[in-house]
Formats: C-alpha cells, sequence, structure tokens
C-alpha cells in the first residue's frame, strides 16, 4: 500500500483557478497568444520567471535554481527607503528645512541652515553673560574634570599593566537534556545527557586573535556661514593687477632664451620701487659732524692743558735752580752775601758793590 492510498479522501473539493484570459501579440503580420504565470509543472524547463505576473501572486519555485524576486522582495536595486521627508515645523510654526540637511549625518551635528546663523548675538555681549563663575561653581567644574581624567587614565593603564588579570570565569554550569533520538544505539542506551559548560581562562599575554581598526572619525560641525557680497565683473584695471609677470632668474637660463632687459630688470620689481633718499644719512652726517667738533675742542683742550703743565714744570725748575744757586752763593760769600741776600737782592749795581767790598777784604795789605 502507498502512502498516498493510506491518505484520507479530502472533505472539501478544491475550486479551480479562472483560466486566465488570452492576450492578442501582433508582430510582424501574425497574431500569437501571450499567457501569464508559469508553465504546467512537468513542462518548466529553461522558464525564467522575470515578471511579476510570472509569479501568479505567489512565491518563488523552489525548482529553478534562479535568483527570483516574487513581489520584488529582496530586489538589489530596489531602494529601501524613500527620498521623501516628513514635513517638520520649528518653534515659530516656520517649515523647518534642517531635515534636509541632517539627512543621513550624526545627530549632535551643529548645522546653520537659517538666518539667525548670521544675526550677531547681541544677549551674549551682555554684561551679566559674562561674568566670571564663582569658586564653587570653579571646584565643581574642576572636580568632574579630575574625575573623568582619572577614569580615562585608569582605563589605560588597566589595558597596558599586564600585571592587571581579567576576570576569572565563574563556576561550571551543568545542562540537563534529553536528545530527540533515543534508543540502544544511541548515547548508549542513556534517556538524558548532562553537558558541563564552564569557560576556559583568557591569558593575558596571548596575542589578539583579531586586527582592529579605527574607523576614521567623521567630519565635525561646519563653521558659521560667511555672507559675502555679489560677484562684481572685473574690470580692465584689476585684471592688470591681477596679471602676474613670468619668473626670470638672473642666475640660470637654461633654455637659452634671449631675455631683453626691460623683462630682466622688471623681473626682479625694480621699477616697481621708488628710490627714496632716508632721513637717516642727514641724521649720520649731522652727527658725524657734532662728533668730529666735540673731537677737536677735547683736542684743544688737552694741547693747552699741557702747555700749561710744561710751562709751570719750567717756572718749577727755574725756581728750584735760583734757590740752589742763592743757596751756593751763601755757602760761598759769608755775611756780606748773607745780607745781600737778606736785603731782597736791590739791584744789579748793590750786587756789584757787595761783592767789590768783599774782595778788598779779603785782599792783604802790604805795610808802605
Amino acid at each position: 500500500m502507498s502512502l498516498l492510498a493510506a491518505l484520507p479522501a479530502p472533505r472539501h473539493q478544491p475550486s479551480a483557478p479562472a483560466p486566465a484570459a488570452p492576450v492578442l501579440a501582433a508582430g510582424n503580420g501574425s497574431t500569437a497568444l501571450a499567457t501569464t504565470g508559469a508553465p504546467p509543472y512537468p513542462r518548466r524547463k529553461g522558464f525564467v520567471p522575470r515578471r511579476q505576473d510570472d509569479f501568479a501572486d505567489g512565491g518563488a519555485y523552489p525548482e529553478l535554481p534562479l535568483l527570483q524576486y516574487p513581489l520584488d522582495m529582496g530586489r538589489p536595486d530596489e531602494q529601501k527607503g524613500g527620498k521623501t521627508l516628513a514635513v517638520s515645523v520649528d518653534m515659530n510654526g516656520a517649515v523647518n528645512y534642517d531635515a534636509i540637511l541632517r539627512q543621513g549625518q550624526r545627530a549632535n551635528k551643529v548645522i546653520h541652515s537659517g538666518h539667525q546663523a548670521l544675526v550677531p548675538k547681541v544677549d551674549l555681549l551682555d554684561p551679566q553673560n559674562l561674568t566670571r563663575p564663582d569658586d564653587e561653581e570653579v571646584e565643581r567644574t574642576a572636580k568632574e574634570t579630575l574625575e573623568a581624567l582619572n577614569k580615562r587614565v585608569n582605563s589605560k593603564l588597566a589595558t597596558q599593566n599586564p600585571s592587571t588579570l581579567p576576570e576569572q570565569p565563574g563556576a561550571p554550569t551543568y545542562i540537563k537534556y534529553t536528545p530527540s533520538q533515543q534508543g540502544a544505539a544511541y548515547a548508549s542506551g542513556a534517556k538524558q545527557r548532562i553537558i558541563k559548560m564552564q569557560d576556559m581562562p583568557i591569558d593575558p599575554l596571548e596575542p589578539p586573535k583579531f586586527r582592529h581598526t579605527k574607523v576614521p572619525r567623521g567630519t565635525g560641525s561646519p563653521p558659521v556661514p560667511v555672507m559675502h557680497s555679489p560677484p562684481r565683473p572685473v574690470t580692465a584695471e584689476d585684471h592688470a593687477n591681477w596679471k602676474i609677470p613670468p619668473c626670470i632668474s638672473n642666475w640660470k637660463n637654461a633654455k637659452g632664451y634671449t631675455i631683453p632687459l626691460d623683462k630682466r630688470l622688471a623681473a626682479d620689481g625694480r621699477g616697481l620701487q621708488e628710490q627714496t633718499i632716508s632721513d637717516k644719512f642727514a641724521s649720520l652726517s649731522e652727527a658725524l659732524q657734532v662728533a668730529e667738533s666735540k673731537a677737536r675742542e677735547a683736542t684743544e683742550m688737552r694741547k693747552h692743558v699741557a702747555l700749561e703743565m710744561a710751562r709751570r714744570q719750567k717756572q718749577a725748575k727755574d725756581e728750584q735752580l735760583r734757590k740752589l744757586a742763592q743757596q751756593a752763593r751763601m755757602e760761598r760769600g759769608g755775611p756780606l752775601a748773607a745780607a745781600a741776600a737778606g736785603g731782597g737782592g736791590g739791584g744789579l749795581a748793590s750786587r756789584l758793590d757787595a761783592g767789590g767790598a768783599a774782595a778788598a777784604a779779603e785782599m792783604p795789605r802790604y805795610p808802605g
């Protein structure tokens, strides 16, 4: 007895689907019937479902080893989401177009899309908003910053310190289950089995099994847009000012071109500079003249001082010689010379008379 003969008869007779209406397809003067849906089951060899009508509102055909997309489900070229966005309004009731700019962006990204971003914030310039925080707020902020930094540093040190062992696995877990296959040939005839589950310890010195790559950081918030004036047409003067002369070297000429002198002189910008004499040259000349006059005055002063010192030295030497001569005369002339010297030396005649008297007194007298 077969399996189909052992099944009971169905209670309800299935209703046959309505036959599809044939469609006339014209081409090259001939008429053919175009049918929809799949061919009968034995004749599906070579059949490729390409339209939705080939699936007849049903699923895929498992006997066809092809990529099938009934009801366009799973088709790669089908867009997952539409490009239509829901209309949203801002706090003033106006249409908010930020949703168009924020599509596919981060939630905390700052996007300046309105005119308010260009208006100066007058409230921020209020002295009340520019007041410095009090000591309590400064201490609280510093404490929170220190805690955040310590947390990050400790996490970095914990991963880099090999002495820090990871958490050890817990106690083993026993799982009891009844296998679906029963009999003497399975598990030695045991009706139930027990499995012991335990985590293996992690070696802290084991190299990483996977290569971790950091995802590049996304773009930050764009800056506030700057409003520019509308573009103006370039005038002939502006066009001439933007003409940059070619670079001409005064030392190298690899191509061997014959460069005119005016072009060579214009290359280094000599014609663009005005030759002006600085006022510092006059100041330098005046300073040199003043320094020269002062040096001459100092030289004349030193000359006069040297002459005066020489004259005084000569006078002192003459006075010393005069005193030596007078002392020698006193020692040689006796009391008259001393008296003459004491009289103050009254002229040449007195000195001669005194000298003659002294000579007469010294002469010997002979008897008459």
